[in-house]
């Protein structure tokens, strides 16, 4: 009994990334398990967020150094802020939700036809490759009234900008063990 009100206690202690289930159309592979890792490596938001850890490099040499550890250390954190900046885009543009809908509507009726009976064409069966490119062949004019490509490249330039500005002007985390080390000359 104790040992389980200290599982759920050790559950809600791990806030938003207990909450995060990984979507069941991920199937188990590759895929599923770099989205775990990203999952079990996040660093906590309330250090990746503090106010008073951010300041200004004092040279290029710290920049540089400040960039490359920041983004290393706090990479789990990056992918979920671009995911974030892909939902929001998703969010605010009805268009592109249409567009979304039609092609995913589109995959699922292939989908379901495909359950039904291997689909023919001019006398060959389609492989389920062919058939997703078919999707994307019948929801592209949306995508592309929707402004799918202004939209990626918005989510990239964002994205690009909050964690560079992130990195660049948050101070490095204190790694244990790690010194400074001057080499022989």
């Amino acid at each position: 009994m104790a040992g389980q009100k200290d599982q759920q206690k050790d559950g809600e202690a791990e806030g938003l990334s207990a909450t995060i289930l990984l979507p069941k159309l991920i199937p188990s592979g590759a895929g599923r398990e770099w989205l775990e890792r990203r999952r079990t490596t996040i660093r906590p938001w309330g250090t990746f967020v503090d106010q008073q850890r951010f300041s200004r490099p004092r040279n290029l040499g710290e920049l540089c150094q400040r960039l490359i550890r920041n983004v290393e250390y706090y990479q789990s954190n990056y992918v979920f802020v671009f995911l974030g900046l892909i939902l929001y885009c998703v969010m605010t543009s009805p268009m592109l939700l249409v567009a979304l809908a039609v092609f995913f509507g589109a995959c699922y009726i292939l989908y379901l036809r495909t359950l039904q009976s291997k689909l023919v064409l001019f006398g060959r069966e389609v492989s389920p490759a062919h058939q997703y490119a078919l999707a994307g062949g019948v929801s592209f004019p949306f995508f592309w009234l929707a402004g799918a490509g202004s939209a990626v490249f918005w989510v990239l330039g964002a994205t690009l900008v909050v964690i560079g500005f992130h990195a660049a002007f948050h101070q490095i985390e204190a790694v244990d063990g790690e010194e400074l080390q001057m080499e022989p000359v």
